[in-house]
C-alpha cells in the first residue's frame, strides 16, 4: 500500500469500520454513546423509509405517465379516423374544435392527477423525516436533562 500524504483516509477500508467497537468503550462523563448510536440508527432508518416512499411514489408516477401516453396514442388514432370520415368542411371544423377541447380538458385532468400524486409522495416522505427530526430533538432534550 502506498501512502497518500495529502489524504490520510485514502487507504481507509469502510467495510472494517465499526463505530460501536471504535467508540463503544469510550467513556465521556455525562455522555451516553449508546443513546447517540441508537439515535443515529433511527435517523438512518427514517431516511431509508423516506427514500423508499419517494421511490415508490416516483415509480407510480412513471407508471401512470406511461398509461396516459398509451391512452393518448389510442385517442389520437381514433381522432384521426373520425377526421378522415367527415366530408363536409363545416362538420369537420366543428368536430375538430370539439376534439381539441376534449383533448385539452383530458390533458389538464392528467396533469392535475400527476401533480397530486407527486405532492402526496413528497408530503409522505417529508412527514417521515419531520417526525424523526421531532423525535430526535426530544431525545436530545432528554439526554441533556438527565445528566
Amino acid at each position: 500500500m502506498t501512502e497518500n500524504l495529502f489524504n490520510p483516509f485514502a487507504n481507509f477500508d469502510l467495510g472494517k469500520f465499526d463505530v460501536t467497537k471504535m467508540f463503544g468503550d469510550l467513556k465521556l462523563p455525562g455522555f451516553d454513546m449508546t443513546a447517540l448510536m441508537t439515535a443515529q440508527r433511527k435517523n438512518l432508518e427514517a431516511l431509508m423509509a423516506a427514500n423508499r416512499v419517494a421511490l415508490e411514489g416516483m415509480q407510480a408516477i412513471a407508471k401512470r405517465q406511461a398509461e396516459i401516453m398509451a391512452q393518448a396514442v389510442a385517442e389520437v388514432s381514433g381522432m384521426a379516423q373520425q377526421m378522415t370520415g367527415s366530408g363536409n368542411p363545416q362538420e369537420a371544423g366543428a368536430k375538430q374544435s370539439e376534439l381539441v377541447g376534449q383533448t385539452f380538458e383530458k390533458a389538464l385532468a392528467n396533469m392535475r392527477e400527476l401533480a397530486e400524486m407527486f405532492s402526496k409522495t413528497n408530503t409522505e416522505a417529508f412527514d417521515l423525516i419531520n417526525k424523526r427530526f421531532t423525535e430526535s430533538v426530544e431525545e436530545l432534550k432528554t439526554l441533556f436533562t438527565n445528566k
